[in-house]
């Protein structure tokens, strides 16, 4: 349901700062898919890459306990259940754990998302085994112990309660409810909705959910860095030995719509600005045909400082500071298309109005070659620092494994971009989107509008 990231057990040791950020040299340019291993260990899918970079090795990890499994049950359960793997094991008490890492520099943590728990750790080469060691038994066995489940309903209800009085946070809120049909794991609960599910779930819940959706089936590990592939494979094997059970990611068919009102205002007082989402669902998934070319032309109407959005709305007629569009939500499903901006409540008719005739003057005339051809540089080089850090890398492999594409995309990708045509790209735009069928949702002190009652 809703994303909390969960801190570090303890702050990283200055070495991996600044390892951190230390370039991969090859990486770039050089192929990688050919260079990862890829096996089965315990039951685990395990992608490790070495890297030039010395000592240092991120770990990332990717499992189906997220959010929107929690079915027809509790909703809340997911975001407690991840919230409560670095509270303490049946082995080990939280503070043993975190003296553990913070004895040899390392961090690990733990975040909730719609449809997975993301593990991330960063450490030296010679405690990979040791923090493997410990996310196998953090995942395996949480002691889920009363007094710290308590805690956890109180942390996360007031994170998400002042999550609450933010105009982005409540405008992407209210567009997720407006595009996505019920019963789409894209489709989040609304914040008392939410609250209401951490009231009545009880510990009893949580280790049920548990009990249902974690285990090795489709749980993904990638290692990249100063990897020793043999000294990892033999503490996986030995960590996560005799675990069995897991749940899939969910793969829904696309969206079919909802009677949602094309405008809709979350009205919150006292606020400076006004966060507004005009978008639609694409119905694409990453990796479908049109994908890459409705990608590119999403990035020239407004990814960056080059863009038509901020060109215009934000540089030429100063009515905002912040604007883009973007592709969203489409790792395990069919996602999402929108553009995002925050506009001062006296500008904000004219800033949406601006917004609507450059991403209508988009759809209709489409892009030209000249900015197609700027923009697959652009995008290209993007990518390839992207992969120049061993966060940047790890963070792909595993994207890509969520994204069913494999890590030959890695390599692919760069000449995808470079191989789109003109006619592609705009074409992609005629077929999967229309901005007469996009909602327009405004949250802030939106001038005209009235406060909610108060029950």
């Amino acid at each position: 349901m809703k994303r909390f990231s969960l801190l570090p057990l303890r702050p990283a040791g200055s070495l991996l700062r600044v390892a951190a950020f230390l370039l991969l040299a090859t990486a770039a340019t050089a192929a990688v898919a050919p260079n990862v291993l890829r096996s089965r260990i315990a039951g685990l899918d395990v992608l490790i890459y070495r890297t030039g970079v010395r000592d240092v090795v991120t770990i990332k990890g990717s499992l189906p306990a997220g959010d929107a499994h929690a079915g027809g049950g509790n909703g809340a359960v997911a975001s407690l259940c991840g919230h409560l793997l670095d509270q303490g094991t049946t082995r080990h008490g939280k503070f043993e754990i975190a003296e553990q890492l913070e004895r040899v520099g390392a961090t690990l943590s733990f975040s909730v998302g719609p449809q997975a728990l993301a593990i991330e750790a960063k450490c030296l080469k010679q405690d990979v085994p040791l923090v493997l060691g410990l996310i196998a038994e953090q995942l395996r066995c949480p002691a889920f112990q009363a007094e710290e489940f308590a805690k956890a309903k109180a942390q996360i209800a007031g994170n998400l309660q002042r999550a609450a009085e933010n105009t982005d946070f409540r405008a992407n809120e209210a567009f997720l409810q407006a595009v996505y049909s019920p019963g789409h794991p894209n489709r989040e609960l609304t914040t008392d909705e939410f609250l209401a599910a951490l009231q009545t779930a009880t510990l009893d819940d949580v280790k049920a959910f548990h009990a249902r959706t974690y285990g090795p089936a489709h749980l993904t590990l990638v290692l990249v860095g100063d990897v020793d592939a043999a000294a990892s494979t033999a503490a996986l094997a030995t960590a996560f030995a005799g675990w069995t059970g897991g749940a899939d990611y969910l793969h829904p068919a696309a969206t079919t719509g909802t009677d949602a009102p094309r405008e809709q205002t979350v009205f919150l007082a006292d606020k400076t600005s006004v966060s507004v989402v005009i978008g639609q669902a694409s119905g694409l998934r990453y990796g479908d045909p049109d994908y890459v070319a409705l990608r590119a032309a999403t990035s020239i109407l407004g990814s960056d400082f080059t863009s038509r959005l901020v060109a215009s709305v934000r540089d030429t007629e100063g009515l905002t500071y912040g604007i883009r569009a973007q592709l969203a939500n489409d790792d395990f499903s069919d996602g999402d298309w929108k553009v995002t901006a925050t506009f001062g409540p006296n500008l904000l008719n004219r800033g949406i109005t601006s917004t609507q005739q450059q991403l209508r003057k988009w759809y209709e005339q489409g892009v030209t070659d000249g900015e197609l051809a700027k923009r697959k540089t652009n995008l290209i080089g993007r990518y390839q620092v992207a992969l120049a850090t061993t966060d940047g890398l790890a963070g792909t492999l595993i994207a890509c494994v969520n994204r069913g594409v494999g890590p030959e995309w890695i390599d692919q990708y760069p000449a995808k971009l470079a191989a789109l045509t003109l006619p592609e790209v705009n074409g992609a735009i005629k077929k999967h989107l229309n901005p007469d069928r996009m909602v327009v949702i405004q949250a802030g002190t939106v001038p005209g509008a009235a406060a909610p009652a108060k029950h």
